[in-house]
Formats: structure tokens, sequence, C-alpha cells
């Protein structure tokens, strides 16, 4: 995952969220569809996808997608 729009693809695929780039700095709240059980489906596609682990503290702090891929980026 090399940018926050390989994040938002993932999304779209993996969750089945009709997300765009232009939804990632929206709050995670405000698109389509979002519930907290996504933040936890997302968690485990993403390290799972990368082979890294993702501090679960930290990602219930992302207020965003963009926030979601600084944490997966880091």
């Amino acid at each position: 995952m090399n940018t926050v729009d390989d994040l938002v693809t993932l999304v779209r695929d993996e969750l089945g969220l009709a997300v765009t780039t232009s939804d990632a700095a929206r709050s995670l709240d405000e698109l389509p569809g979002w519930d907290s059980v996504y933040l936890l489906w997302l968690l485990t596609v993403v390290e799972k996808k990368t082979g890294r682990p993702v501090s679960l503290p930290d990602l219930l702090e992302a207020g965003s997608l963009e926030d979601v891929y600084s944490l997966v980026a880091a």
C-alpha cells in the first residue's frame, strides 16, 4: 500500500463501501454506510495486506481514511 488511493481502493473492494479518493479526508462517520465494525474489519484487512501490525488504540483515534493511511504508512 503506497498511497491513500490504495487504501481507498482496499476499503471499496474489501469492505464494499462506495468511497472514492475525495472521501479520504472526510470523517469516518460521514462515509456512506460506515460503522465502527468496519474499523475492526479494516484493521484485519490492512494487516493482512501489509503483513505488519497496526495499533488498535492508534487506529481508534483515526478520524478519517487519511488518518488511517498515515498510521499504516508510518
